[in-house]
C-alpha cells in the first residue's frame, strides 16, 4: 500500500512538473523581470523580485558577537575575556541581550532596502523569518509571554514612507513564533530627533535621549520585552526603547533586528580552534 503511494506520488510529480516549468517559461516571457539585487533575470513566479541566488545569501553573522550589543569581538578582547566591546565601555546599553541576524551588507541589505526605500511588501516575510530565528535562541520560556514590539518611525519619515518598515517585519516574526510572543505596540515618539544618518556614535547615543515613551506602563510590568528593528549601527535606538520599558517595570528587554552594522575586525581563522573560540564566547557572554 504505502509502495503504491509513493508510486503515485511520482507519476503526479511526473505529471505536474512540466506544467510547472512552462507555466514559468510563459512567465518569464510575458512578464520579464529582472532581480533588483544581482539583475538576472527571473525565472519563477514570485511576487518578490528577489531571485532565489540572492536569497540563499543571506547569511547569518558567522564571528563570535558580544551578547548585549550584537558587536564583533575583537581578537584581543576574546582572549581576555573582555565581556563588553570598547563601545559598551564608554556607553553601556539598555538591552539584555542583541541578536541581529546578518550584517549590514551585501544582500541582507538589499532586501532592507527594497522595503525601507522601495516599499517592495513581499520582502517583510523574508525579512521577518530572520529575526524570529534570534528570538528562538533567546533564554526566556514559552509560557513567559513576552511582547513583541517594532521601534517608532520618525513622524516625517512614516508620512514620507507611508508605513513604518519595522512593524511588518515584527509582525512577520511574530507569526514565524507562534505562541511564543504577543504583538503590540507600546512605544510611542514622543519627540522628534534629528536622522541618524551621518552622525557619529555619541552624537547618535545623544539624538535618541528621551524619544521613546511606553503607551501602556501596566501592560508591561513584570514581562519580557523585544524590540524588533531592520537594522542596528550604534544601537542607541534600541538601547534607548529598552531604557523606556525598563523605567516601565519590563522584567527584561531583548533586541532581535534584521542586521547590524559591525566595526570589529574578522577574526583570522588560525588564531583559534572551534571549541576555544566556543568556551571563551560562552564565558564572554554570561
Amino acid at each position: 500500500m504505502r509502495k503504491r503511494r509513493t508510486q503515485r506520488a511520482e507519476q503526479r510529480t511526473t505529471l505536474v512538473a512540466p506544467v510547472v516549468a512552462l507555466a514559468r517559461f510563459v512567465f518569464s516571457v510575458l512578464f520579464p523581470s529582472d532581480c533588483r539585487l544581482c539583475g538576472l533575470p527571473l525565472v519563477n513566479i514570485s511576487r518578490l523580485p528577489v531571485c532565489e541566488k540572492c536569497l540563499a545569501s543571506l547569511q547569518p553573522i558567522r564571528a563570535p558577537q558580544y551578547a548585549q550589543c550584537g558587536e564583533r569581538l575583537m581578537p584581543a578582547q576574546l582572549l581576555v575575556g573582555d565581556r563588553r566591546c570598547h563601545g559598551c565601555h564608554k556607553f553601556q546599553p539598555d538591552v539584555d541581550r542583541a541578536v541581529p541576524y546578518g550584517e549590514y551588507a551585501g544582500s541582507v541589505r538589499g532586501v532592507i532596502h527594497l522595503l525601507r526605500y522601495d516599499s517592495v511588501m513581499p520582502t517583510a516575510p523574508v525579512l521577518g523569518r530572520l529575526p524570529a530565528g534570534g528570538v528562538r535562541h533567546l533564554d526566556f520560556t514559552e509560557d513567559c509571554n513576552a511582547l513583541l514590539v517594532a521601534v517608532p518611525l520618525r513622524s516625517s519619515k512614516r508620512r514620507e514612507r507611508g508605513f513604518n518598515q519595522s512593524e511588518p517585519i515584527a509582525s512577520s516574526a511574530a507569526k514565524q513564533l507562534a505562541h511564543r510572543v504577543e504583538i503590540a505596540h507600546g512605544l510611542k515618539r514622543q519627540r522628534a530627533a534629528h536622522p541618524q544618518a551621518g552622525l557619529t556614535r555619541d552624537e547618535r547615543i545623544g539624538n535618541m535621549g528621551d524619544v521613546f515613551g511606553v503607551t501602556d506602563p501596566a501592560r508591561v510590568k513584570g514581562r519580557t520585552v523585544i524590540v524588533v528593528d531592520e537594522a542596528m549601527t550604534a544601537g542607541a535606538a534600541v538601547s534607548e526603547c529598552a531604557r523606556g520599558f525598563k523605567k516601565a517595570g519590563a522584567e527584561r528587554v531583548f533586541a532581535a533586528t534584521v542586521a547590524h552594522t559591525l566595526k570589529g575586525a574578522q577574526l583570522p581563522e588560525t588564531a583559534q580552534s572551534q571549541e576555544e573560540v566556543g568556551e571563551t564566547v560562552e564565558a564572554v557572554s554570561v
